[in-house]
């Protein structure tokens, strides 16, 4: 997800993006456990992801 995208969103938006991503990283560290992860980098984007999404909220409420 890129900065101009974020950006962009709505505060409800980032809130259900917020929790879609947060849904992927639990699947995505049970992949892990598992070996069936084909990617590991995912794990970190999604978790920066969503403290991007996170302060756009933050920021929206203020």
């Amino acid at each position: 997800m890129k900065k101009n995208e974020i950006k962009k969103m709505s505060k409800e938006q980032a809130l259900k993006d917020i929790d879609k991503l947060k849904k992927d990283l639990f699947n995505f560290r049970f992949q892990k456990i598992n070996g069936q992860i084909k990617s590991p980098s995912k794990i970190n984007e999604t978790k920066k992801n969503i403290a991007r999404l996170k302060t756009l909220v933050v920021r929206k409420d203020a």
